[in-house]
Order: C-alpha cells, then structure tokens, then sequence
C-alpha cells in the first residue's frame, strides 16, 4: 500500500504534501470566513471561488503547454513559492487590520494563476520521480494524502479562527509551503526518471488537443471524468441541502456528511494504492456504483443512513479519480503529459462551476432528492455508455458466468468470446 515511498524522492515530495495541504484547506477555509465577515454575502464567497478556479479554465491548457516545456522540478519551486507569498501577504494585512475584500479576491486569483502551472506539474512529476511501475501507488497516495488533510486542516483552521483570528491561519498556510520547497530542493536530481522535454514552437497546443483525440483510451476516459465531476459531484449543493430542508438538522449534519464522505475517500485512495494497477474495468464499475450509490441515498429515509452511504459515495468516486489519473498519465507520451494532465484537470475543475448552477436549479424546481438522483443516473449512464464504447474500440465482448459459486462479469476479446461460445 505504500511501496512508492520507498524512493527517496517521492519520500520527500509526500511529506512536504502533508504538510502544505494541511495549511491550503486552513486557508480555504479562513478565506471563505474572512470575506462572509468582510461583506455579510454568501455571494462574494463564491466570486472569490470562482476567481480561484477561473484561471485553470481560461488558461489551464497553456499552463500544460508551459509544462511540457519546463524542468517540473524548477516549475514546482516557482509556484509554491507563490502561493506561500500569497498567503504570507494576506497574513499581514489582515493581522495589519488593513485587509479589504478586493485584497482576498486578488489573492485568490493569484492562486488560482499559480495553479494553472503547478496543477499539471505536479500530476505529471510524480511519474519522474517513481517511474511508470509505482505510479498508481504514487498518485493514490497522493489523493490519501489530500483527503487526510481535508479532515485535519478544517479543524485546525476553526480552532485558530476562534482562538486567534484568521490571519494566523493564513500566516500558518504561507509558512506550510516552507516544507515541500525544502523537500523538493533536497532531491537528487541523479535519481530522477528523465524526460524528454517539448521544444518550443507554434501549435504545441493544437497538438496536444489532436494528440487526445486520436487516442480513444484517453478522451473517452477524460470525458467519463467529466461527466462524473459536472454532475456527480455537486455536494456542497446537495449536502447542505439534505441536512437543512430534509433531515432539518442544521450545521451539524452538514459536517457529518462531509466527514463520513472524506472517511471514504480516504480508503477509497488506499485501496487503490494496494492494487496498484489502473484498469478501464475498474474505473468504468466505480463510476456506475458511485452513481447507483448516489440514486439509492437520494432515497434513504433517515439521516443516519444517508450519512452512512456518503462512506462508500466517496469510497468510489476517489476510485473513479485515482483511477482515471493514472490511466491518463500511463497512456500519455512523456513529452504530452503536462498538455494531457492539463486538459484531465480543467476537465475535472472545471465541472463544478458548470454543474453546481444545473444541480441547483433542480434541486430548486424539484427537489433536493431528485436534484442527488439525476445527478446520479447522468454518471451511471454516462459510465455504462462510455465503458460499451470503450469495448468495441478495443474489439472486446461481455462475458456472464459464473466461477466457484459466483457470478463473472468481465470483457474479453472477441475472438475468445467466440470460442467459449463454440465450446459451449
């Protein structure tokens, strides 16, 4: 489950990892509160999200461009040195007593520019540090590591804004980037998988687009991702809504639901650490039970047993995510992999901003419980039909049986269905 931490360098990648992803949750959520404080308006919360993400939609392709081109390592202490500046700089203002909404909103879109980079160089750097055999252990690591710290850093980040304001939190969040600069600066360069970089010339990004949609196995998994994410994961609409005009619990239920659901993910990450292969079965039944899943919990009678079902909600749709990255990342030409993976991440980002106005609107018209099952069934179908498509391209059949007592479902070549038919 953690044999990719054996190698020195993905070593200190991962745990400087822990650490700044402690600190970026704190500052999500200190962000959030300051300018609810700031302004009064829900609203403004979420301009400052969306001009956190905006950049990874205007610009995401051209940061994947930027990457191919660029030593990853070097990239990398660029963009975290940013993003620690930026938090360090609205640690002061607020501490300062200077800080004003358009300070958190400029501060967010300096993320997000940084993130247009450091998004595809990270997900495209773990495959030099480990090699292609540990890469799925790696990038499911990677996502444990994630979701570990989406259950601490919240907490730590409310305890501070109760004991000692926000602005410690974001001073927190500045000096957290201190530990993956030092680990990626005490890397050895010597032990590092090279790759070949892109030269610099025109239509690199036109290339990478034509690139993709040549390649059945990656457009089609890259479009299942984006289903999954536009429709699949819209909780914060979803969630808030179950707990206050459903179960009528309030805040409380709202944070269980969140909790169970990183709980899941967190061993849906694990799992998929211990397989350590990334096959389109897998990712094609993840996709189809995260969305029957989603369709049984718009159904469930009770909070406790909607609350369980978020468990194994997030169980599947990190398999879904860990999965799909992986198999994107091994199929991709080295010197493609930064315009790949930044095409694989404005696709997965960029759901939300698209999907949460569509699931709120249903769930306005009709009801939060319809909003959860449409936004279900759109995943499993979406998987279904995309996992069809992916057999015949690949010239496979389904085959139903049944091995020591249990039913067998699994796709084979055309030609082996054939002969089981004529032996038959």
């Amino acid at each position: 489950m953690f044999s990719s931490l054996r190698v020195r360098n993905y070593r200190l990648f991962f745990l400087g990892q822990v650490v700044s992803n402690i600190g970026t949750w704190m500052q999500r959520i200190a962000q959030d509160w300051l300018v609810l404080s700031l302004t009064g308006s829900a609203t403004a919360v979420g301009v400052t999200t969306a001009l956190q993400f905006l950049p990874m939609l205007l610009f995401g392709l051209y940061g994947g461009v930027l990457v191919d081109r660029l030593p990853k390592r070097r990239a990398l202490l660029f963009t975290q040195s940013a993003m620690g500046a930026t938090g360090i700089a609205l640690a002061v203002l607020t501490l300062s007593g200077h800080v004003q909404v358009w300070h958190v909103y400029l501060a967010a879109f300096a993320v997000g520019l940084a993130t247009v980079v450091d998004n595809p160089a990270r997900q495209s750097f773990v495959s030099e540090m480990v090699g292609p055999d540990q890469l799925q252990n790696a990038v499911s690591l990677n996502s444990a590591n994630f979701q570990s710290a989406r259950l601490v850093g919240p907490a730590v980040a409310g305890v501070m804004i109760t004991g000692v304001g926000t602005g410690w939190a974001f001073l927190a969040n500045g000096l957290s980037f201190v530990a993956p600069l030092v680990g990626l600066l005490m890397m050895r360069a010597r032990e590092l998988y090279v790759v070949e970089r892109a030269p610099r010339g025109k239509g690199q990004l036109r290339e990478g687009l034509r690139y993709v949609a040549g390649r059945p196995e990656l457009i089609w998994t890259i479009a299942l991702v984006g289903f999954v994410s536009t429709f699949g994961f819209n909780f914060p609409v979803y969630l808030s809504a179950f707990a206050d005009d459903v179960f009528h619990a309030g805040a409380g239920s709202y944070s269980l639901f969140n909790t169970v659901m990183a709980v899941g993910s967190l061993a849906g990450a694990l799992l998929a650490a211990r397989r350590g292969t990334a096959k389109m079965r897998v990712l094609v039944v993840g996709a189809v039970a995260f969305g029957t899943l989603e369709i049984v919990a718009a159904l469930a009678p009770s909070l406790w047993l909607f609350a369980l079902l978020m468990a194994p909600i997030g169980m599947f749709g990190m398999t879904v995510n860990v999965t799909a990255n992986t198999s994107v990342q091994m199929g991709t030409d080295p010197a493609m992999r930064g315009r790949v993976m930044a095409l694989y991440m404005m696709v997965f980002m960029g759901g939300s901003p698209i999907g949460a106005p569509i699931a709120g609107w249903v769930t306005d018209a009709y009801g939060v419980r319809a909003g959860l099952a449409v936004g279900g069934a759109i995943a499993a179908l979406a998987a279904v039909t995309i996992g069809l498509v992916l057999a015949r391209v690949g010239n496979l059949r389904l085959s139903v049986g049944w091995n020591r007592g249990h039913p067998h479902v699994r796709f084979v070549p055309r030609e082996a269905q054939e002969q089981l038919t004529a032996a038959a």
